[in-house]
């Protein structure tokens, strides 16, 4: 079992709770060493003295802040002293519904969990009044020498802890980004399409059906490179779309994501155009639903296509290895 990386109070009026927090998330980033170029040797970083150029050791390290021509010295322990009590209590200050929340303001998300034999009743009875609610717990405590602003929240019969950004620490995008469209809107045409290119691509929420394929990308070069191989270059990445063409590039996105979705009683596009008179043979009339038409598709989608249908070797392949391997698939 996990040890819980903040221990301490969960208190809600005279309610007191004790509780675990727990990292609720993973990463699956591939790491690397640092080496010196042409050798096997390691870059370790080291605490120099920046006059003196000495190693300096943890224990003789304390924290400065510049105060505009000398340092204000501040010893770790002065700072836990400063906080005595809220470094072991999370103290709800109120409960808000969670739609008046914006996304902005999430940042990290960890699980809580009951600490001790006996709390258990408490615990469960937190979560299922703040699940029937829909409210979340919103709360200050202090862990590693930083005070946190969080929500607390019920879900799937636990409770979570979600770490919140404080206010001041969101930047307003209109002093941040240059050339905001502002009022400015595409023409009603325009504006269908889109809609309809959204609700062609429309899905329901299923985060298993998306992977890190970078990650895999690095896995693949990585085996490359043991076995003396190479793999193939990403391509470029597609050009910006402009106003003059973006209706015609609207109108073909739409018609791309329908395709998958034709069935064979119904015409396609390129059938329609077909010369008048001239009829398809009975063989053809009577044959089973034709493979989808690779050929448009870029890489990238002929790549999640074949993660889909488990094609192996695919971080290998190229563009034309691809189209191959799920035409045989």
């Amino acid at each position: 079992m996990a040890r819980p990386v903040w221990a301490g109070n969960l208190s809600f009026g005279l309610v007191n709770l004790p509780v675990g927090l727990y990292t609720a998330t993973d990463s699956h980033t591939i790491h690397f060493h640092q080496l010196q170029r042409g050798t096997s040797d390691r870059i370790r970083n080291r605490r120099v003295n920046e006059r003196t150029g000495d190693e300096v050791e943890l224990s003789d390290i304390v924290k400065g802040y510049d105060a505009g021509g000398e340092y204000v010295l501040v010893e770790p322990k002065e700072l836990d002293e400063i906080a005595p009590g809220r470094s072991q209590t999370l103290e709800i200050a109120g409960f808000v519904d969670l739609d008046e929340v914006e996304p902005i303001f999430f940042d990290k998300t960890y699980y809580l969990g009951p600490r001790g034999k006996g709390y258990e009743k408490v615990y469960s009875l937190l979560e299922q009044a703040l699940a029937k609610t829909g409210r979340a717990g919103i709360a200050t405590f202090v862990m590693r020498q930083h005070e946190y602003l969080v929500a607390v929240k019920a879900e799937d019969g636990l409770l979570t802890l979600h770490t919140l950004h404080w206010a001041d620490e969101i930047r307003n995008p209109k002093e941040e980004i240059d050339g905001l469209p502002g009022k400015t809107r595409g023409t009603a045409k325009e504006a269908r399409m889109a809609e309809q290119l959204i609700e062609a691509v429309a899905m329901k929420w299923d985060p298993e059906q998306f992977h890190d394929t970078y990650q895999e990308k690095v896995a693949a070069l990585i085996e490359a490179k043991k076995a003396g191989e190479t793999v193939e270059k990403a391509e470029p990445a597609a050009e910006p779309t402009g106003a003059v063409d973006l209706m015609e590039a609207l109108r073909a996105s739409v018609e791309r994501a329908r395709s998958p979705k034709s069935t064979s009683g119904k015409a396609s596009s390129s059938t329609a155009r077909k010369p008048a008179g001239k009829k398809p043979s009975a063989k053809k009339r009577v044959r089973s639903t034709p493979k989808e038409d690779l050929s448009g598709l870029s890489k990238a989608d002929l790549y999640k296509k074949a993660a889909a249908a488990n094609v192996s070797g695919r971080s290998h392949m190229t563009r034309d290895d691809l189209v191959q391997a799920l035409s045989a698939a």
